[in-house]
């Protein structure tokens, strides 16, 4: 009789447990609630594009940039504006017209995002904000 309880209860202790477990991986399948995103924009980024080597006009690029972050990040991502104005710049002054009016507007939002991502990384700094994403682009 001694075993039969003895068994009993080890069935029982291996259902709570393997409950346990299947409630933990339920838990973990859940998806993370995510905090609402603030926006802050960098505008009027103007940038003079290269010039062809057989061409003589001049053209530029302007373009709203629009930095989604943490609320709690929102302060640090305004004070990094004149960085990431310098960055901005920087990236897009290395195209030539036949070049920048190629591209789409995903393109220049991930050659910011790339960019941005390799500045902080040399830097050993985390960056204040997600993504960039592109709120206006005009090449002339």
């Amino acid at each position: 009789m001694n075993s039969k309880v003895k068994m009993i209860v080890a069935i029982a202790v291996a259902v709570v447990v393997s409950a346990a477990g299947a409630v933990a991986k339920v838990e973990e399948e859940k998806p993370k609630e995510s905090k609402p995103l603030k926006y802050v924009t960098l505008e009027k980024v103007i940038v003079m594009l290269r010039r062809a080597e057989a061409g003589a006009d001049m053209h530029y690029l302007s373009t709203d940039l629009v930095l989604a972050t943490d609320p709690a990040r929102e302060k640090e991502t305004k004070e990094n504006l004149p960085l990431l104005r310098s960055l901005a710049v920087r990236t897009l002054s290395g195209y030539t017209m036949t070049e920048a009016s190629g591209m789409t507007v995903e393109q220049y939002a991930a050659a910011l995002n790339k960019s941005f991502d390799e500045n902080y990384a040399h830097d050993h700094a985390e960056k204040p904000f997600v993504h960039v994403m592109i709120g206006k682009l005009i090449i002339e």
